[in-house]
């Protein structure tokens, strides 16, 4: 979350996470972003085509509201409550070094590195293979876990779900083998 000066604290947004979570509780509702991706090709018409999409799609409208106060409020963090000269994302020294070994720039600020995302990234097979092997597996892993790191490790966490605990040192897991064996495997 951001604040016109630069990151807001984390005790201000673990305060309005918490208090979102709680408000969901108390009207029995659960959260996760990876179930409105199912809801909205329901409402498409998936549910043609397969069974998996066929629910009362209905009855998830309020979630997709979620959705829409995401965009909207980070829209509104971007342009109204940032301070555009403090960069949104700081690395440490030691990972911009790392991430220069391996011919990766530096984030300076952005989310992700030029190197996989730049318009002559995007036209190298391999950062091609790379990114739509991770989107894959990062749709099946979604599917496969019932959830998301947010449905599991906000959601799943605050109602002490033993399954999402479970998930959660999974995504832990996958991050850290992504990071320290996959990554340099591919960049090096």
């Amino acid at each position: 979350m951001e604040s016109i000066y630069g990151t807001w604290p984390w005790y201000v947004s673990g305060f309005l996470i918490g208090s979102v979570m709680l408000t969901l509780i108390y009207f029995g509702k659960t959260f996760g972003m990876s179930s409105n991706l199912r809801t909205l090709c329901t409402i498409m018409g998936a549910g043609k085509t397969s069974e998996f999409f066929r629910f009362d799609w209905k009855s998830q409208r309020w979630n997709l509201v979620v959705v829409l106060g995401a965009i909207l409020g980070g829209y509104i963090a971007v342009h109204f409550l940032s301070d555009p000269t403090v960069p949104t994302v700081q690395v440490s020294p030691q990972t911009i070094t790392e991430l220069h070994q391996m011919h990766i720039d530096a984030p300076e600020g952005k989310l992700l590195p030029d190197a996989l995302t730049s318009a002559e990234a995007l036209q190298s097979p391999k950062i091609l293979g790379i990114l739509l092997l991770g989107g894959i597996l990062v749709g099946f892993g979604t599917r496969y876990a019932g959830g998301c790191t947010s449905g599991h490790a906000i959601t799943g966490l605050s109602n002490l779900q033993l399954p999402s605990l479970i998930s959660v040192i999974g995504f832990f897991i996958g991050g850290l083998v992504m990071s320290w064996l996959l990554l340099p495997l591919f960049f090096n």
